[in-house]
């Protein structure tokens, strides 16, 4: 009996599941097909569920959190780091409003400038209007008595004793104090735009400095290469002329007749900017050269821009002039002013040297590899180190001061 009631409760689970359930009176195919692998669960007479299929992993997960508390996805210090951020970005957001509060109130006083300009251009227009409204008034009068002139003459040969031709007097038009107060405004004016534009000049020259002194660098001079004449100060960057010799052995790359000396730093990339003071110095000669430059002897193959391993700018007697390859041009344009500072500009991978009045920023003199006709060649690119050079010219006799020059230190920018 209690098979029966088993076999009859696994009927109706068949039943429920969809499946034929084998016919009565079979007991073996009965127990057959519940005995094969098909995923049937054997049957429990103690069960109250009957489960046909085995629950898979993921479900018996889902089914052991179910009930279960969720997790807190951000931890104490995620959530402290977040608050820190917004924070941070709420002090820039303040910033940022500020800003724009600060930009509403400076256009607000450029719209108050502007609207006080209007207001002036308006005025001076309507003065103007007046003095043209008058000047043409007076023209028309002189118009008319030019025309009653000319009908007289024309009428009679002796209008000048009729009463009837006679011109009416016509007093010269004087300008009066609308017109005055405006020729007084255009002069002012005048002496404005002048002051502008000289300051604007004097900016552009300062702007363009300072961006040359991005590319310079700290310059010392090679005492090795000093002529024994030449003193070099305890920083390496002044340099005397004096009339005897220092004692001391002589160095190869020594200068022993010529009074020239290099820097310790050669360029061989890039670009750079430097500055000598030249206004202690009334004969002098600054520029680059090679390496290779002859130093010994007082042929041109020693001396600053007489051979083509040099290029130079020289103040002789008054004079200056650029030299290279014992060639040389006088430089046109420069002030009455004697020259302060010059500034020596040099980009070696483009082969350009540049020489400037620092003062003013005027160019002196340019070496490129533009074709110029005055130099018998024109280099496109150097093709060894660059140092700079300085040369002691021969002073004037009646010079009492030893001269003296002196490498501008980069905090000049």
């Amino acid at each position: 009996m209690a098979g029966k009631e088993a076999l009859s409760v696994g009927d109706g689970q068949l039943a429920q599941s969809g499946l034929a359930a084998p016919a009565a009176g079979s007991p073996a195919g009965s127990h057959s097909a519940l005995q094969e692998g098909r995923g049937f669960s054997p049957l429990d007479s103690s069960s109250d569920r009957v489960q046909p299929f085995p629950r898979s992993p993921k479900l018996q997960k889902k089914i052991a959190n179910f009930g279960q508390p969720s997790k807190v996805n951000l931890s104490m210090d995620q959530l402290s780091r977040r608050v820190e951020e917004l924070q941070a970005e709420r002090t820039r957001t303040e910033a940022h409003i500020q800003s724009l509060k600060k930009r509403k109130a400076d256009l607000s006083d450029e719209q108050a400038v502007q609207d006080s300009l209007e207001l002036d251009l308006r005025q001076a227009r309507t003065r103007l209007d007046q003095v043209l409204k008058t000047w043409q008034l007076h023209q028309d009068q002189v118009t008319k008595s030019i025309s009653s002139m000319q009908r007289a003459l024309s009428n009679s040969p002796l209008a000048d004793k009729d009463d009837k031709g006679q011109p009416e007097n016509l007093s010269p038009k004087k300008p009066d104090v609308t017109e005055k107060e405006i020729r007084l405004n255009e002069e002012r004016f005048k002496r404005l735009l002048k002051t502008l534009s000289s300051i604007s000049k004097q900016l552009k020259a300062q702007l363009q400095r300072k961006t040359l002194l991005l590319d310079s660098s700290p310059m010392v001079i090679d005492r090795q290469t000093c002529h024994s004449q030449i003193t070099v100060t305890l920083e390496g960057r002044g340099l005397s002329f004096s009339g005897s010799a220092c004692s001391g052995p002589a160095h190869p790359l020594q200068f022993d007749k010529v009074c020239c000396a290099l820097d310790s730093a050669p360029v061989t990339a890039g670009q750079r900017y430097s500055e000598v003071d030249v206004r202690c110095c009334s004969a002098w000669a600054l520029g680059v050269a090679y390496a290779s430059m002859e130093r010994k002897g007082r042929d041109k193959g020693s001396k600053l821009g007489r051979n083509r391993n040099s290029w130079c700018l020289e103040l002789r007697n008054g004079n200056l002039s650029a030299w290279h390859n014992d060639r040389h041009v006088a430089c046109k344009g420069v002030g009455q002013t004697p020259l302060g500072k010059v500034g020596i500009w040099l980009n070696y991978d483009k082969g350009q040297l540049l020489f400037y009045d620092a003062d003013t920023m005027a160019v002196l003199q340019r070496f490129s590899a533009a074709v110029t006709p005055v130099f018998d060649r024109a280099h496109h690119h150097f093709t060894q180190p660059v140092y700079l050079a300085v040369r002691f010219l021969r002073p004037p006799e009646n010079q009492m001061w030893p001269n003296h020059l002196e490498l501008c230190p980069h905090s000049t920018a």
